[in-house]
């Protein structure tokens, strides 16, 4: 079964538009190294629409299984441009809202 890394967090109010530039960045890092990112299925970014917290961000890794997610995070740590990519998102977001959770699909 697949399993999903969520993480949730929320951009600060002044900083949407650069988080937004820095989405279109990752996105292009994703597309431009894909032996980087072999091991993820899929990788989705969402934002709420209603309810919820103003600002709030759910980005959902998809995985095989739980082999492949340890395997890709252990490649996207040591990744440079990644860690760049996470380095400059740090500023953006509130860090006592960043949850970042593993979930495993059940049906």
């Amino acid at each position: 079964m697949a399993v999903f890394r969520v993480e949730t967090y929320v951009v600060k109010p002044e900083k949407q538009e650069q988080y937004m530039q820095l989405g279109d960045r990752f996105f292009k890092y994703v597309k431009e190294n894909p032996e980087t990112f072999k091991e993820v299925k899929s990788v989705k970014l969402f934002s709420h629409m209603f309810g919820g917290t103003y600002g709030a961000y759910v980005e959902m890794w998809e995985y095989d299984n739980l082999t492949e997610y340890a395997k890709s995070w252990a490649k996207l740590e040591s990744d440079k441009g990644f860690r760049k990519l996470v380095q400059d998102l740090m500023p953006l977001i509130d860090p006592a809202t960043l949850s970042i959770n593993v979930w495993k699909a059940v049906m």
